[in-house]
């Protein structure tokens, strides 16, 4: 699928987007044929809404998408993706209505509301393109929209067609396109190469587990992305409820995303040392699935006891972490579908994530904002420390009782990180119902505003 902008000399229709508090100014500065059209046929600039305007031969001359009102907007991502449906199939031209420091995120929202998933069943929607309105980068609109489709089809795709071994292969495809270095240690030789719990994890399931090292990049700072990649998460031994594994398909949303985000930076040719790390594996039943009780050493050395064999993610991510540490890069950032405590606190259209860096936190809120990629910061709470430090082992990877759940998960996550920046996000990957711009499915959540933020946070 190919998200772009329509060719600039493209003839296009006229699009006019209209708020409801302006639609009388507006009509006041229209010919009579559009103002009395638009008066007959009621429409009012209610958010979501479109009208085409006919010409004298019946063809249409011009439309208008509703654009609601301030509040409305306030409330709603992507406002302009709302009315995209609501137009004949065509080539339109925004001529006005947007203030100019919204018009990237409108259009990519336009972009992204063409986006289907057509891998098992044909979606083919007549298509409604958009020429790139002047002022807006349309190069990196379509890279975002681009990097967004991609994560979105690695979560879309069931375990029986993405698991650890296509996993693989979809992180080569991305080296392939960039020139990117690519290395992969499977099997037993995380064990010969001290990656234990990875190989602990994921060496019940019949695909080998394996570490997915890609670099990209000779010179600038060295930024370095770990992402979750559980292809398949039955809960081990710690078996999930059927209605819970429902969705388990998405528990590599973590990989999508750090793979989504790393084709932005590419395609941007971010002066950085880029370094992609994937723990891939499926967390499967069988009669060498790790137990309950089992005690862990982790590469870095510390012990881990096991207390649920369903908080399998922070395992894997935390060899990872580990081998990201030795290389003392500049910023560490992980991303992982973690804890269904993040969406009791959130929700699941929020990405919360933790920084003790404060100026690096308020730059991600601020972009996170800025480009329609909301995130909440969450505290690594020191206090809470303790509830992860079971005595028998240096650490307990699910804590009792339930309380504060994203916090413990993370404070797990620091330990691993001792000598570089550190930034994780605890995302969803998945929306829930459909709404503009975003097709319920697979969803990358924290990427563009994290994207966005690399120029102040590594002096680029």
């Amino acid at each position: 699928m190919t998200l772009r902008f329509a060719p600039s000399d493209t003839a296009a229709i006229p699009l006019h987007v209209v708020s409801s508090d302006g639609l009388e100014a507006w009509l006041s500065l229209q010919p009579d044929n559009i103002r009395n059209w638009v008066s007959s046929c009621g429409f009012t600039g209610a958010m979501g809404t479109a009208l085409m305007c006919p010409g004298a031969d019946g063809h249409p001359i011009a439309a208008v998408a509703g654009y609601g009102t301030e509040v409305q907007r306030r409330r709603q991502r992507f406002v302009l993706a709302g009315a995209v449906s609501k137009l004949a199939p065509g080539t339109y031209e925004i001529v006005g209505g947007i203030a100019d420091d919204q018009l990237p995120t409108e259009t990519l929202g336009w972009l992204l509301e063409g986006y289907r998933f057509t891998k098992y069943a044909g979606q083919n929607a007549k298509a409604r393109a958009l020429v790139a309105p002047s002022g807006v980068d349309a190069a990196q609109v379509e890279s975002l929209a681009a990097a967004e489709a991609l994560t979105r089809d690695l979560i879309n795709i069931p375990a029986i067609d993405m698991g650890p071994e296509a996993l693989e292969q979809a992180a080569r495809d991305l080296a392939d396109t960039f020139s990117a270095e690519i290395s992969v240690t499977t099997g037993d030789a995380l064990l010969e190469n001290n990656f234990p719990m990875i190989h602990t994890v994921g060496r019940a399931a019949d695909q080998a587990p394996r570490l997915i090292d890609m670099t990209w990049g000779q010179s600038g700072p060295k930024l370095t992305l770990v992402g979750k990649g559980v292809c398949f998460d039955t809960g081990g031994l710690n078996l999930k409820p059927g209605a819970s594994m429902g969705l388990m398909k998405k528990d590599m949303g973590g990989a999508a995303n750090v793979l989504g985000l790393a084709r932005m930076i590419m395609q941007a040719n971010l002066p950085v040392q880029l370094r992609v790390l994937i723990p891939a594996v499926e967390n499967s039943v069988a009669g060498n699935s790790f137990r309950p009780g089992d005690i862990l050493t982790s590469r870095k050395g510390l012990t881990v006891e096991i207390n649920n064999t369903d908080a399998e993610g922070r395992l894997v991510l935390a060899d990872a972490l580990a081998l990201a540490d030795e290389d003392n890069p500049d910023l560490i950032v992980s991303m992982a579908t973690l804890t269904g405590a993040a969406r009791v606190a959130v929700g699941p259209d929020l990405a919360p994530f933790y920084c003790d860096d404060d100026t690096l936190a308020t730059d991600l809120q601020s972009t996170g904002n800025r480009m329609a990629d909301p995130l909440w910061r969450m505290p690594f709470w020191e206090p809470y420390e303790t509830m992860i430090e079971p005595g028998i082992a240096d650490l307990d990877n699910a804590p009792a009782g339930g309380f504060a759940g994203s916090i413990t998960a993370a404070l797990f996550l620091r330990r691993f990180v001792e000598q570089s920046r550190y930034a994780h996000f605890d995302i969803y990957g998945w929306q829930p119902k459909p709404a503009p711009g975003r097709s319920k499915g697979g969803l990358g959540q924290g990427c563009r505003a994290i994207f966005a933020a690399l120029p102040e946070a590594l002096g680029l």
